[in-house]
């Protein structure tokens, strides 16, 4: 019977495995030593200033939140204070109203000081103080930082009440870019300008722009009659649909209307 050979390990291959396996071993070592010496040394040369930042990042965004909430507060109290003025103008109480309007004027929140700043040139207005309000319109008309819609309305109440003192060049030459159709003031705008027109002789542009104001359907119906009448009057036909122009003017009357003379 046979026997079956058995292998025998090279004792050499033996000692080789062992000394690879150490040697892995040993440089696993190293490397995990070597990686936490880096962490170590970050940590030790960017740790501080990686909290600070972090530090620092938190508290400018607090510091944003809160000022945003000031910013809200201070906001919603000039709105308060303004209805507040509103409640008093509609009692009749114009100085009262006046009076609770002065700190919302000088807000650092240009939207509520300029209607602010409006509302006491009206109030001056009203009280028959044309002088005080023109003042106080055409310093909101000046203010750069005012929103650009009150300010071209502030120009058109300045010139308004110092139409006869600002002089037909003046009242064209800062109302005309308003007075074009499509303007949200054109129809306030160009009548100040026409009659600044009429003012230098000039009836055929008078004429015009009227004619011009009568068939715009985005001007009240009031000033597209007075329009209406005052361009046939300098002899331009501001008519297009002489039914509507009936039907507009008896509503208004209240009966029977007649066409403006041409």
């Amino acid at each position: 019977m046979a026997l079956t050979p058995t292998t025998q390990t090279n004792p050499n291959d033996k000692r080789a495995k062992q000394q690879a396996a150490e040697s892995e071993a040993l440089l696993r070592e190293v490397d995990d030593a070597y990686r936490q010496g880096q962490f170590g040394e970050f940590a030790q040369r960017y740790g501080k200033p990686l909290v600070a930042a972090v530090v620092l990042g938190l508290v400018a965004f607090g510091g944003y939140l809160f000022w945003e909430s000031r910013q809200d507060a201070e906001m919603e109290k000039d709105s308060e204070q303004i209805v507040a003025a509103l409640d008093q103008l509609q009692a009749g109480n114009f100085d009262t109203a006046s009076t609770t309007l002065d700190g919302v004027a000088n807000s650092d929140f240009d939207g509520p000081a300029t209607i602010a700043r409006m509302l006491q040139a009206g109030i001056a207005a009203d009280r028959g103080k044309p002088d005080e309000a023109a003042k106080l319109f055409a310093a909101v008309a000046a203010d750069g930082d005012a929103p650009e819609q009150l300010r071209n309305l502030a120009t058109i109440r300045e010139l308004s009440l110092t139409f006869d003192k600002a002089g037909a060049d003046e009242v064209i030459t800062r109302l005309k870019p308003l007075a074009v159709p499509g303007n949200p003031w054109f129809g306030s705008a160009g009548e100040l300008v026409a009659m600044a027109y009429l003012e230098k002789g000039d009836r055929r542009q008078a004429g015009t722009l009227f004619a011009e104001i009568a068939k715009s359907d985005d001007v009240p119906n009031s000033l597209r009659s007075r329009s209406r009448q005052m361009a046939g009057i300098l002899g331009v036909d501001a008519i297009e649909d002489v039914d509507a122009v009936l039907e507009e003017q008896a509503g208004a009357a209240g009966g029977p209307a007649q066409l403006p003379p041409q």
